[in-house]
């Protein structure tokens, strides 16, 4: 009984695959739509896991205990409603080193700005492009930043306590300036018209979300107070506490202390703002789940217009082969086996069409993801969906097609032109 039921499903099948060659460029269009509604899903959520990935190792980085103060909405770019949040005035030098100084939890803190996102770097002859950014930081500022030294030394006391004009470069300066000369260290490179003696070189980080993080240096914070800081400028206080497990009452203690610091009156709302290293990956991983929610509905609407052309195709098969079906049931074909044929055809052209989007939307995605330096992934929820969609489409559209052709009567079947 087995056999021969496997014996009707590969003659369904062949039966299938001929007629979707007599109607190739109908077939050829209803398969590229399910594809792309297909490839939509499986593309963005490729990416969008990629990037996940990228953006959970980036974080994990910088490690799950460690958080920073900016001045509240000084990041945001507008308000609700229309309503522009209100800005408050930026945390300035002596605001930060009097909350380094009365601190008091167990934890280490430190201070940066920056000095600017297009700065050019000069060494004798060669000169960098206008987009290296120029940050400001202290003796702790590598720890808390996630930053390791491939050679030299980082800042000391002394260079923070009297600003002196030394400099930590990232790995692309390096290759652009020093290609030619054995070692940077000692060497002296120009920033805006400001001389600087290079004392490390930072570990390549390479690039995150497609952005370098190694064509970059850092000066001492007080140099930058010195030599580039304007009214404006804005500090930035971030720490890194000792246990994982008391991040939250060094939040608290923080809360108090900045308070103290920025003059904020009882009962009034703070000026401030406390950022945990992992709210800005979860941020990131809320924005790219709405993303692919709306692809997701694209592809879904795609998946209908895929269906309806594909169920177009199967009335038009039937009333093209309206005389062979007649012919196949007066040589013995049941009704059920007629209805099989038709929808095992509508299946084969839907899982065509779903294996072509799954394998379309892994390698684009990929190939986005490799762009952006992000992991391979292959989604294994979203590609056993696609199979499933493009199986359910198939089914829902052929269903009907099939249904009417297993009801022709024979004998009418057989009279038609």
């Amino acid at each position: 009984m087995a056999l021969g039921s496997n014996k009707l499903i590969r003659e369904n099948i062949r039966v299938a695959l001929r007629s979707i060659r007599s109607q190739l460029l109908k077939t050829i269009i209803t398969v590229a739509m399910i594809m792309l509604g297909i490839s939509a899903l499986i593309l963005i959520n490729t990416a969008a896991e990629s990037l996940k990935s990228k953006v959970k190792d980036e974080f994990t980085m910088l490690g799950a205990n460690t958080f920073s103060v900016y001045a509240k909405n000084a990041r945001s770019r507008g308000g609700r409603h229309g309503v522009q949040a209100k800005k408050y005035e930026p945390i300035d030098y002596q605001q930060a080193i009097q909350f380094s100084n009365e601190y008091e939890f167990p934890a280490l803190a430190s201070i940066s700005a920056m000095a600017s996102m297009n700065g050019v770097v000069k060494f004798d002859s060669k000169k960098t492009n206008p987009n290296v950014q120029i940050l400001g930081g202290d003796q702790n500022y590598l720890d808390i930043a996630g930053y390791k030294l491939e050679e030299g030394r980082n800042f000391t006391e002394t260079d923070i306590e009297h600003g002196t004009n030394v400099v930590l470069i990232g790995a692309d300066l390096v290759s652009r300036l020093f290609s030619d000369i054995d070692s940077p260290i000692d060497q002296v490179v120009s920033i805006g018209s400001y001389k600087f003696m290079v004392i490390g070189i930072l570990k390549s980080k390479g690039t995150s979300l497609g952005f370098s993080n190694d064509n970059q240096c850092f000066i001492p914070i007080s140099n930058l107070k010195k030599n580039f800081a304007s009214p404006r400028t804005s500090y930035s206080i971030n720490v890194l506490v000792d246990n994982p497990e008391f991040l939250e009452e060094a939040i608290s203690e923080a809360h108090g202390v900045l308070r103290i610091v920025r003059g904020d009156e009882p009962g009034q709302p703070e000026s401030f703002e406390i950022e945990k290293s992992d709210s800005t990956a979860e941020m990131l991983n809320d924005v790219l789940s709405q993303v692919s929610w709306f692809v997701i509905a694209i592809g879904l609407l795609t998946l209908l217009g895929a269906g309806i052309g594909l169920m177009n195709i199967m009335l038009v098969s039937v009333s093209e082969r309206t005389r062979e079906i007649g012919v196949r049931k007066a040589l013995g074909a049941s009704s059920s086996i007629i209805k099989m044929q038709f929808l095992v055809e509508a299946i084969v052209i839907g899982q065509i069409g779903g294996l072509l989007g799954i394998i379309f939307g892994v390698i684009v995605g990929n190939l986005i993801g490799q762009w952006l330096e992000t992991p391979f992934t292959i989604p294994w929820l979203w590609t056993i969906l696609g199979v499933t969609l493009s199986l359910l489409t198939s089914i829902a559209s052929g269903y009907y097609p099939a249904k009417k052709a297993a009801l022709l009567d024979p004998i009418e079947a057989l009279r038609h032109e």
